[in-house]
């Protein structure tokens, strides 16, 4: 949660794969609209877990804090945002603009020695893994692993290592991964080549797996006003923004690539 909690101009419910991001672009947002500087709010979570907050009224807990801030705008992907215009939880129409792809996170040194999806499997490489229950990656990560290994490496990840302990599922957000990683908790995690990309920049001890193309998933990000928003005016002009030079610029810096039709829905 950042910014401006008490007199918000402009609220953004941002689903949390591009958390890392969202500091620069609305740096320069703000250079362009000067009349939302420290005016707008966003929040990075889970896709699943910001839809629960817009049917709660904006009502969100962390902690032994509880506060109210409805939203102006969603952004999450496009299967995500579509479904919750179909439902009339947004007002269409849903606005894309990036793409990604996945990739294997791991530690610089790569103790594990993991190389592909089919090494996720074995029973010694522990793992932190999206949680299916919140986190819409997890459906495209069982998509590749399926691709790389057929239902027994889906099964093997997301069932059986989940019962034997030797896969972590992610409580919160699969922000947790690089965390994981660092405190040599678990040897691998899939997650956004965005995240480990960013996670490098940072200089920190991370590197990631390239996944072929061909058991890749590809995610269009999109978003769309919130029925009944406070300020729709101002949602879309960030809806406007983010498809603008100037943001997928920005999107680009950690491997974004700008949305032009077609692929697999986020």
């Amino acid at each position: 949660m950042h910014g401006n909690l008490t007199d918000p101009k402009l609220v953004l419910y941002v689903g949390g794969n591009y958390f890392f991001a969202m500091a620069p672009l609305v740096k320069e947002f703000e250079s362009e609209h000067p009349e939302f500087r420290g005016r707008l709010y966003w929040e990075t979570l889970p896709p699943g877990r910001l839809q629960e907050q817009i049917r709660k009224g904006g009502t969100i807990t962390s902690g032994n804090m509880t506060w109210t801030v409805k939203a102006d705008a969603y952004l999450a992907g496009l299967r995500k945002v579509q479904a919750m215009i179909d439902t009339g939880e947004l007002a269409g129409p849903a606005v894309s603009y990036v793409t990604n792809t996945l990739a294997i996170m791991v530690p610089k040194d790569n103790p594990a020695h993991v190389t592909g999806l089919a090494d996720l499997g074995k029973p010694q490489v522990r793992l932190a893994m999206p949680n299916p229950a919140y986190e819409g990656i997890a459906r495209q990560i069982k998509q590749s692993l399926e691709k790389a290994g057929g239902p027994a490496l889906a099964k093997a990840v997301y069932t059986d290592k989940v019962a034997d302990g030797t896969t972590i599922l992610t409580q919160i957000h699969h922000r947790q991964t690089p965390l994981f990683l660092m405190q040599g908790i678990v040897d691998a995690g899939v997650t956004w080549q965005s995240e480990a990309i960013f996670q490098e920049q940072a200089g920190h001890p991370i590197s990631h797996i390239v996944i072929p193309a061909a058991q890749n998933a590809t995610a269009i990000y999109a978003g769309a006003v919130v029925k009944g928003a406070p300020h729709p005016d101002a949602a879309r002009l960030w809806l406007d923004f983010i498809r603008s030079p100037q943001a997928l610029a920005i999107f680009a810096r950690y491997g974004f690539k700008p949305y032009h039709g077609g692929g697999e829905h986020g």
